[in-house]
């Protein structure tokens, strides 16, 4: 059987990648990460104009249903996305409030997905999502909690959904400037619960996020391989490029083939997951090999652009830090590669 993206698929993501690289590159990325400390628009890593293009191009109703104005569309859409998004570097909260929006329409009451889905999938709201984490004092390093209109929180074995009058929040520090993490602090009785929150919808949102996530990853993983290749084809020394020697070839083909390797099982864990429910052992087995793959490529491609840059690969005028600190901090959130092999082991032989 021949998998993969279909010709729409690919235009939908030509769109994301064309937008991101004539009206938001990696400079306006730069502007993003040095203003992390700063108040304000730039400050709070929420660029308004990247946010609208979202909005009207179709980003975050990608997986709305049609009758409240979104596209309908399946995860594998989705993920097409979150990888031109990976490799763009792009800061902005797509991704929780995506998520935020999959909640509501997963466990959502009638007047609970008319009020809130259609805004989320139009950008007239920002959504955040926070399921596993929580302790006595809040929930720490909720992605965007600050400017999240919608904040869709655990609540023992269910789901609440809380305003953003209903939260307090204090900003965090962050390695990864493209993004920013805030923690929160729910007064008692705050927020409504969605009334379809059970088990089964939090280990389908669990995956869900573990997917895009991954998504995010392997799609920065190959911008960052592409990139160094390019780069290594230029640069020379001993008067040959440094990409003709034969330790760095080798090395960049296994990096390849290892990201290429996590880019399909990114796209056969959406596909799992539209296909059936997260609680079937195939898929979850598909979203483990999926994040655990694309965690541990991001990582090491990354960490090879900065060093495969030479000297300028360690300066901060460059932008392989950013490739390298987003990789990171994904690697490790929803699920440590560790964490998902874990999952694959116990999947497998019990």
């Amino acid at each position: 059987m021949y998998f993969a993206l279909t010709e729409d698929q690919r235009d939908f993501g030509a769109a994301v990648r064309d937008f991101l690289t004539g009206k938001f590159d990696t400079e306006a990325v730069r502007e993003v990460v040095e203003a992390a400390t700063s108040q304000g628009e730039a400050g709070d890593g929420h660029p308004a104009a990247l946010w609208q293009a979202m909005g009207e191009q179709g980003w975050l109703a990608v997986l709305v249903p049609e009758e409240h104005d979104g596209l309908g569309l399946g995860l594998v859409d989705a993920q097409v996305i979150a990888r031109e998004l990976g490799a763009g570097v792009a800061p902005g909260p797509w991704r929780g409030t995506v998520l935020a929006a999959e909640a509501i329409r997963l466990a959502g009451s009638a007047s609970q997905q008319r009020d809130w889905l259609p805004r989320l999938a139009a950008g007239a709201a920002v959504g955040a999502l926070a399921l596993r984490g929580s302790t006595e004092d809040g929930w720490p390093a909720v992605e965007y909690a600050e400017v999240a209109d919608a904040l869709v929180v655990a609540d023992g074995p269910g789901l609440r959904l809380l305003r953003r009058d209903e939260v307090t929040t204090r900003r965090l520090d962050s390695f990864d400037g493209t993004t920013r993490l805030a923690s929160v602090v729910l007064a008692d009785g705050v927020g409504e619960p969605l009334p379809g929150g059970t088990a089964e919808v939090h280990a389908e949102l669990s995956a869900r996020a573990a997917v895009l996530a991954a998504a995010d990853l392997v799609g920065g993983a190959r911008e960052a391989l592409t990139r160094t290749v390019d780069y290594d084809r230029e640069r020379k020394q001993f008067g040959v490029p440094v990409g003709s020697f034969q330790a760095i070839k080798h090395a960049l083909a296994d990096l390849h083939v290892g990201v290429t390797m996590a880019e399909h099982a990114v796209l056969y864990a959406a596909h799992a997951l539209d296909s059936g429910p997260a609680t079937d052992p195939d898929a979850a087995l598909a979203v483990a090999v999926a994040k655990s793959k694309a965690s541990d490529s991001a990582t090491l491609v990354t960490g090879a652009m900065i060093q495969y840059h030479g000297g300028i690969g360690y300066t901060w005028e460059h932008e392989a830090h950013f490739f390298y600190k987003r990789a990171k901090r994904l690697a490790g959130t929803h699920g440590t590669a560790d964490n998902h092999r874990a999952r694959i082991a116990e999947l497998t032989i019990g």
